[in-house]
């Protein structure tokens, strides 16, 4: 694939960048030259290579779920935590309408 520069003015104005004058023109080679890399890496042989989303193997560190494990912060709070609240409504936050 080529680009010339009736393609640069297009991308850019599909992505609402103003171009000075030369500067279509001044990324024409460069657009080119990246294209040309990405068809250099389609050429690249990769069979038995496995998908990878990172070069180390990375795995998750969780914790137990321990409900209640902390009489501060555990469940069973709801009266003390709506005693902070502005409004309070049949045991939940109370707010403001926004929609009519």
């Amino acid at each position: 694939m080529s680009v010339d520069k009736a393609t640069v003015e297009k991308i850019a104005s599909l992505a609402r960048i103003a171009l000075r004058d030369g500067e279509a023109e001044a990324f024409v080679p460069e657009l080119n030259q990246i294209l040309d890399w990405v068809e250099q890496l389609g050429e690249v042989d990769v069979t038995g290579v496995e998908p990878m989303t990172a070069v180390i193997p990375n795995t998750l560190r969780l914790r137990d779920d321990l409900v209640d494990a902390d009489p501060l912060t555990g469940g069973n709070r709801r009266e003390d935590v709506l005693a902070n609240a502005p409004a309070a409504e049949h045991g939940f936050f109370g707010v403001p309408k926004v929609i009519e």
